[in-house]
């Protein structure tokens, strides 16, 4: 097998997931194959070998392909693609395989596409990576040119929008916050059996540098010491076990959080996101610059 083979092969194992990536944020079929087939000359001109995960890699590829192709629809004025587009109008189409058929049926529902449609290109790159496709708001804030706290604060709003133009349910905002009051109890209580009832087995942590640098001078409060990343319920818990005896509850950009203050000033932010009622991933942020970006009320 030549090169061009060996190329060929790596980047077809991933053109599904590029073509629903690309396909949920333009809306269109002809535009997403673009897109991808852009992505397909991108990676035959760059030099990947020393690439650890090319699935990510292709991913960001195709979601900057897009998000160009956004902005430039917003510059020249053109009318957003919706319900009445034909490629998408189409029930009585046969799709061309299972695949597609995933697509049409999961990924662009109309009444989604509609919704997408009123979003900012930022905020949509933003709501479909991470909402849609669980990439950290890491992950993407090179993507978008944001900080990690800006990329969570436009996914946050575009959510807001795609969930009806105004707040999240109170049902469903009543049971993310018990979550995470069950988690603050669990960790004041050095509960593990708790703490680990309320974690997915996936959870993240992930810690600003500042936060890195405090947990180091400080030792984390007498525990061992934080990394950029904790991966895993068990770690997460272990990491967290009696050491949120000073965080407070508090709503952070509309979402349940905690925070925790000293003199009047808030010096962390705990920023929780839970789906199917499990925290899978909790951001730590000590950033003076990140905490006054971020939309912060405390409960008590």
């Amino acid at each position: 097998m030549n090169e061009d083979d060996v190329l060929a092969r790596r980047f077809e194992e991933n053109r599904g997931h590029l073509r629903a990536v690309a396909q949920r944020m333009l809306g269109s079929r002809g535009e997403a194959d673009d897109a991808v087939q852009e992505a397909w000359l991108r990676f035959r001109r760059a030099d990947t070998a020393a690439v650890d995960n090319l699935g990510g890699w292709l991913t960001t590829v195709v979601a900057r392909i897009c998000l160009d192709v956004l902005r430039s629809r917003g510059a020249r004025g053109e009318e957003a693609m919706g319900a009445d587009d034909p490629e998408l109008a189409a029930p009585g189409e046969e799709p061309s395989d299972p695949e597609r058929e995933l697509l049409v049926a999961d990924a662009i529902g109309p009444a989604l596409l509609v919704l997408l449609e009123t979003l900012a290109p930022a905020e949509r790159v933003a709501f479909v990576l991470h909402d849609l496709f669980d990439l950290s708001f890491e992950e993407i804030a090179p993507i978008v040119g944001r900080s990690e706290v800006a990329v969570r604060q436009l996914a946050s709003r575009a959510r807001r929008r795609v969930r009806g133009a105004g707040p999240v349910a109170d049902a469903d905002h009543a049971r993310r916050r018990a979550i995470v009051d069950a988690f603050l109890a669990a960790s004041r209580d050095g509960d593990l059996t708790r703490l680990l009832a309320v974690l997915a087995p996936d959870v993240v942590l992930r810690a600003d540098e500042d936060a890195v640098r405090t947990a180091a001078a400080t030792r984390w409060r007498g525990g061992p010491s934080l990394s950029r990343e904790v991966r895993g319920a068990d770690a997460v818990a272990e990491a967290f076990k009696g050491r949120a005896r000073g965080a407070r509850r508090a709503v952070i950009d509309g979402e349940a959080g905690a925070a925790w203050s000293t003199g009047g000033q808030t010096r962390a932010a705990f920023l929780f996101t839970v789906r199917d009622d499990r925290i899978v991933s909790i951001e730590l942020v000590m950033s003076p610059v990140q905490l006054g970006a971020l939309k912060l009320e405390m409960l008590g």
